[in-house]
């Protein structure tokens, strides 16, 4: 007798920077044994090649270009998604603060958000993924079975902020620090193309005073509930 195949669906985990999306959404995807895609890497990559081939990055018809001429992709990697620019591997360069400081720039662009939302839908189509970054819920899953909204205070993303440039051996003060996030927060959520939203039918999760496990458990737990409903469902 064969073992029915468990249904797959597809997950968006929204948020502000250093809100814990990616490690949370990483570990999320290995408890269900899906595909994770961080999709604020795929901007991050673009970012840095603009940067390393000194593209004015007010010059939208040039960054737009490199994106419809560059090929990202992401693939699994044990802690970290490896990420690849044109068969480059960057994963160790896309976190520095100039980066963080330029990316919302970079995507805040139309042309550029055409370019990888495209590519981020034909990942998810199997299902089985789950996809994270800033507008996953209102612009490119629209239809996902579940959808979270993380958020957390700015002394805590200032926190894990810090632990993760140090990682990188990169060193910076708390004031700094405030004023990266609270200036990407304000870019993001004000821009015109596809800006930080919570979606309408997003779970709200406040990470502030979470472990990493409960909520990587949190999110598991409904979307188990989910994929029960719909096996239920002959």
């Amino acid at each position: 007798m064969h073992r029915k195949e468990q249904k797959k669906i597809t997950i968006a985990i929204d948020g502000p920077a250093a809100s814990g999306k990616s490690t949370t959404a990483k570990l999320v995807a290995q408890k269900l044994g899906y595909l994770h895609i961080d999709t604020g890497a795929m901007y991050r990559a673009l970012t840095l090649k603009a940067i390393e081939k000194k593209l004015d990055l007010s010059d939208k018809e040039k960054i737009v270009s490199l994106a419809q001429t560059s090929t990202i992709r992401l693939e699994g990697g044990n802690p970290t998604a490896k990420v690849f620019f044109d068969d480059a591997d960057i994963t160790d360069k896309i976190r520095t603060p100039q980066v963080s400081r330029s990316v919302s720039t970079v995507s805040s662009y139309q042309g550029v958000r055409e370019v990888m939302v495209r590519e981020q839908q034909r990942i998810a189509a199997q299902g089985g993924v789950v996809l994270e970054g800033r507008d996953i819920g209102t612009v490119v899953l629209p239809l996902a079975e579940l959808k979270i909204f993380m958020f957390a205070s700015v002394q805590e993303r200032v926190k894990r902020r810090r632990k993760d440039l140090a990682l990188c051996g990169i060193e910076a003060e708390d004031q700094e620090l405030i004023r990266e996030i609270e200036a990407r927060d304000q870019k993001d959520s004000t821009r015109d193309i596809s800006p930080l939203l919570k979606a309408a039918d997003a779970i709200e999760l406040d990470t502030s005073n979470l472990t990493i496990e409960e909520q990587v458990d949190f999110i598991a737990a409904l979307a188990k509930k989910i994929i029960h409903k719909k096996e239920a469902v002959v």
